[in-house]
């Protein structure tokens, strides 16, 4: 189908002239989609991503850098001349046509014949599983069936390039779920080059091969999504990745007989062993963060009766999600999270002893946010 790829991308809005500012929603992306890849476009509401997709679709001008697909600069293309289809969050379905007619509208101004449109009409119908609705239209249809047509139309034409800008974000959380399967269906069933912008961390996880995670218009992260969750490059990634959110925590590297994290109100110390990491021995006095996922965090109680705490705090809250349990603890001014496989409930109010699993702690720089290189 098609690569595409962005080399050094903005997007500068103007600014208050007074002041002669102007205002970057998109601030020096480059990254390359490669053919057949299905890639997820994540972040917060405002982050940009929306903007970034409609750039690739030709829908918003390009203030800076190249757009190209196959190697062939596109960016001053006309929308319709880039061979790409795009599938908005509202469906934009026309109401007053059967779910045929909006499937072959497409085809029909490209004047393709009567016979060529049934044939492609009746083909993506029966991928998207939709023959027993092409005589209705969209007002009798779910959510999930307008979805289905909506993208149905994207596909008849086989571009080189499906764009998605939040499709299932008007959908309920089950059909979200079985619409993701639909998708991944449907990128195995075409073979075709797909960007899919989002900003629920669940669907980019299970969607994308790769993840590009955006925040104010900075690219953070570009990474498979085991990569993102276990080697998150920076706190924002790491803090966005993943629920429940990793637990942050503010210390200091300390070196007493040994390396010790030291919690800042002094209430949690871990140790670290003999030695550290040379990037981390830079830190030793220094303040900086540690991040540890829920699941990483063990009540000493599930473990054997030799084990070392790390630290003794109240429990605040306890939540059985039956196939799993959420433990809440106060640590100063923060709360921890731990994940834990079901086992006999936890009294809140109650303290307990915890311990972290010491190679699965991040460190992080307190003033850039950056994850400290950790290898020996």
């Amino acid at each position: 189908m098609a690569e595409v790829s962005l080399e050094h991308i903005s997007k500068i809005y103007p600014g208050n002239k007074k002041e002669d500012r102007t205002s970057k929603a998109i601030d020096d992306i480059s990254f390359t989609v490669h053919d057949k890849e299905f890639m997820v476009i994540v972040g917060p509401s405002g982050c940009g991503k929306s903007t970034l997709l409609r750039m690739i679709a030709g829908l918003e001008e390009i203030s800076e850098g190249t757009l190209a697909i196959d190697g062939k600069k596109i960016n001053d293309l006309a929308p319709s001349n880039r061979d790409i289809a795009m599938v908005f969050q509202n469906y934009a379905l026309y109401p007053h046509m059967t779910v045929y007619d909006n499937m072959a509208f497409g085809l029909r101004l490209k004047h393709f014949s009567k016979s060529q449109i049934k044939e492609s009409v009746m083909q993506t119908a029966q991928l998207l599983e939709m023959e027993e609705v092409l005589d209705r239209k969209p007002k009798t249809l779910s959510g999930g069936q307008r979805q289905r047509v909506a993208i149905g139309r994207a596909i008849i034409r086989r571009p080189k390039v499906f764009l998605f800008d939040e499709p299932l974000s008007n959908l309920d959380a089950k059909l979200r779920s079985q619409m993701r399967i639909e998708l991944q269906k449907l990128h195995r069933g075409i073979n075709a080059t797909m960007i899919y912008v989002t900003h629920d961390q669940t669907e980019a996880m299970t969607l994308g091969n790769r993840i590009a995670v955006l925040n104010k218009g900075k690219l953070m992260q570009l990474d498979t999504p085991l990569n993102l969750y276990n080697k998150p490059s920076n706190r924002f990634v790491a803090g966005f990745i993943g629920s429940p959110t990793m637990n942050f925590l503010k210390g200091h590297i300390k070196n007493h007989d040994g390396y010790y994290f030291v919690h800042e109100s002094e209430q949690c110390k871990i140790s670290l062993g003999p030695t550290v990491p040379p990037a981390l021995k830079n830190y030793t006095g220094e303040l900086l963060q540690i991040g540890i996922r829920p699941e990483h965090i063990i009540l000493c109680e599930d473990e054997s009766n030799d084990t070392i705490a790390d630290c003794t705090l109240q429990v605040t809250a306890y939540e059985n999600m039956g196939n799993e349990q959420l433990v809440y603890f106060s640590l100063a001014n923060n709360t921890l999270i731990i994940r834990r496989r079901p086992r006999d409930s936890v009294d809140v109010g109650t303290e307990k002893e915890i311990r972290f699993v010491r190679d699965k702690i991040i460190y992080i720089d307190e003033k850039s946010g950056e994850v400290i290189n950790n290898d020996l």
